[in-house]
Order: C-alpha cells, then sequence, then structure tokens
C-alpha cells in the first residue's frame, strides 16, 4: 500500500508556471461546506468578474446535494449561503475562499448545518461577549490508514518523547503543520499556536480567542486548510477521537470559555456558577460533544490518557483528568477561563459552543 498520494508526486515546479501567469481583474471564489456527514468538507470554484469587498459581493450558489448525503436525487439543488470570506492561500490574492451555510430546497436550514441554530443562541447572549478558543487535535496518516512515519510493522516507542518533542526521532510531519499555520495566518484564519502532542505523528493547533459564532467559522475553515495542505503533501489528517487502540492519547477538541464578567476582577465566581449549571447537563453535552451522540467519546473518555470518564462529571484546578480543568493562574487571579475537555477531535464547534452559551447563559436567565 502507498503511504503517499500519487498526486503528491507530480512535479510541483510544472504547476509554479501556471500559478503565476496573470488573471487580470478577475477573481476566483471558492465555496466552501460541511456535508451530510456533518464532519467533511466540500469545496468548489467559480470566477467572479472582480475581487469582492465584503461578503454581500458573494453571490448565492447551489450544489448536488445528492452527492453529498444531502438530499435526493429527484430533488437534489441545495443553497450556498456565503456567511464568512477569507484569502486563498493555494491561489493567492485577490482570490478568496468562503465557508457557506447550506440550505434545502425549502430554504430551512440542512440537517447538518448546525450555525443557523448556534448563530441564533450568539446572538442572545451578544451583551456577554463570550470568547472560545477550541483546541483542535488531529492525527496524520499514510494512504495506507497507518500513522504517518509508524514503522510498518509494530509500533514506535511508548508515549514520552514526541510531545511537543524535537529531533526526527521524536516529531513526524512537521513541514505539514508548518505549511497549514502560514497558511491560516495568509488566510485570515485567528489561529493561536500549534505543538506535535503525546502520541507520534498527532498534532494540536489553536485557534481563538474568537467571539461568538466566529469560533465555528474560524475552526471549520482551519480544518479545510488542514485536509488541503494534507492533499498537496499526499497525506491524511483525521479527526478521530481514538485512532490508535492500546496505549495511546486519544485526540479532542478542548474547549476554552469565558465571559465578560469572568474575565474581570472576581470573575472566578461567575465560573464557578457556570460549571455548575454544566455539571447539571453533563448527558446533554456528551450527547452534541461528538457527531454521533457520544458514541465517538466512548473510545476516547475512558478516564486514562489525559481524560475523564464520560460518565461522570468532575471539576478541578489544573486537572487534565477532569471534564472541566481551571487553569491554575486562573484560580490564583481569580478571573479568567474554564477549559472543557471533553468534545471530541471530530466535533462540530457550532454544536458545542452553542450547547456550552445555552447551559451557562441562556438557560439560567430564563429561570430567573
Amino acid at each position: 500500500m502507498e503511504s503517499f498520494s500519487c498526486s503528491s508526486q507530480l512535479d510541483k515546479s510544472v504547476r509554479q508556471q501556471y500559478m503565476s501567469l496573470p488573471q487580470g481583474d478577475k477573481c476566483q471564489i471558492t465555496y466552501i461546506w460541511i456535508d451530510g456527514t456533518g464532519e467533511g468538507l466540500r469545496n468548489k470554484t467559480r470566477t467572479l468578474d472582480s475581487e469582492p469587498r465584503c461578503i454581500k459581493d458573494i453571490p448565492e450558489w447551489n450544489f448536488d446535494g445528492s452527492s453529498t448525503y444531502q438530499a435526493e436525487g429527484s430533488n437534489s439543488d441545495m443553497y450556498l449561503i456565503p456567511v464568512q470570506m477569507f484569502r486563498d492561500p493555494f491561489t493567492l490574492d485577490p482570490n478568496k475562499l468562503v465557508l457557506c451555510e447550506v440550505l434545502k430546497y425549502n430554504r430551512l436550514p440542512a440537517e447538518t448545518n448546525q450555525r443557523a441554530s448556534c448563530n441564533k443562541v450568539m446572538e442572545a447572549v451578544k451583551e456577554h461577549c463570550m470568547w472560545f478558543g477550541m483546541e483542535q487535535e488531529y492525527t496524520l496518516l499514510g494512504m495506507d490508514g497507518h500513522p504517518f512515519s509508524w514503522p510498518r510493522q509494530g509500533f514506535p516507542g511508548p508515549q514520552g518523547p514526541y510531545y511537543c518533542g524535537v529531533g526526527a526521532d521524536n516529531v513526524y510531519g512537521r513541514d505539514i503543520v508548518e505549511c497549514h499555520y502560514k497558511a491560516c495566518l495568509y488566510a485570515g484564519v485567528n489561529i493561536y499556536g500549534t505543538n506535535a502532542e503525546v502520541m507520534p505523528s498527532q498534532w494540536e493547533f489553536q485557534v481563538g480567542p474568537c467571539e461568538g459564532i466566529d469560533m465555528g467559522d474560524h475552526l471549520w475553515v482551519a480544518r479545510f486548510l488542514l485536509h488541503r495542505v494534507c492533499e498537496d503533501f499526499g497525506v491524511v489528517a483525521t479527526l478521530d477521537p481514538k485512532p490508535m487502540k492500546g496505549n495511546w492519547n486519544g485526540a479532542g477538541c478542548h474547549t476554552n470559555v469565558s465571559t465578560k464578567q469572568m474575565r474581570e476582577e472576581g470573575g472566578l465566581q461567575y465560573i464557578e456558577q457556570a460549571i455548575e449549571k454544566l455539571a447539571k447537563r453533563h448527558e446533554e453535552h456528551i450527547q452534541v460533544y461528538d457527531p454521533h451522540g457520544g458514541q465517538d467519546n466512548m473510545r476516547r473518555l475512558t478516564g486514562r490518557h489525559e481524560t475523564s470518564s464520560i460518565k461522570d462529571f468532575s471539576a478541578g484546578v489544573a486537572n487534565r483528568g477532569a471534564s472541566i480543568r481551571v487553569p491554575r493562574q486562573v484560580a490564583q487571579d481569580r478571573k479568567g477561563y474554564f477549559e472543557d475537555r471533553r468534545p471530541s477531535a471530530n466535533c462540530d464547534p457550532y454544536a458545542v459552543t452553542k450547547a456550552i452559551a445555552n447551559t451557562c447563559l441562556i438557560a439560567t436567565e430564563e429561570k430567573e
């Protein structure tokens, strides 16, 4: 089995000759959307006569939903509604990437369009200036599905030297990671940082802080850029929460949360109140923290490998084995943010941030 895709072996210098050709006043717009799996991303490109200055300059479009698990062939047209525009790091300025919501034939949100309902919640809690930061873990695989650079037969040495490691014997695929980072910066994605993770060939990048709906928008585009960069290298990035069975760390999407009150003096009391509310809705949150209603997280949230148990809610200062971690500095400063460690790597950030905002802010306000 091939470790790299055949297309990655093409001579990229030939491509550069064409990429450097002028394109006049025309502009390429790549429309990006989430498909019917709730995890996969799709894209297609069209030409506009001039560079769009804002999202309103980009027209709605459509696609064949019967080929993306989103419609039947007899009624297959779906609408693409542009919502966020980014620079295109692959074909360069003035070309754009555009994240889109998907609407059905009746212009209602598609089943996997979690953004529409998330946006309503974020608008309802706007006064709280809710910030999110999400830590996206992922694993690099060869085309054969085997972790990138792992021995053909057997396994690498046990976990220990790989986290934030350096050296060819400890770190696999840094080229891909650095290219992805640059692509995010060029595009305008609010990427915060990156590091090698505990399992070899596993990495993490962080997006944020983002306010409200921007969290989901920026993370989804960062994921698109990751898959697209990996495509050029002929390697696959998987967001599977437990790609390797056994004594290996899983992959999560830890979500850091704060409101204006939490960030101000004495904000710790508001963090503690939020944790109390989250404790009462643990099972509800587990249902939406992976795309399969908790089935993916069952493989990951075992209480081992820096995770809490999926069955029990817990919270603690500097405790990476808890559902909710309060950073030590936050406890000392008595203000800041908390980290929800339960979301899986393949979670929908719209569903996660909506659930957190709803539980921490709206549910309480309804009672009051």
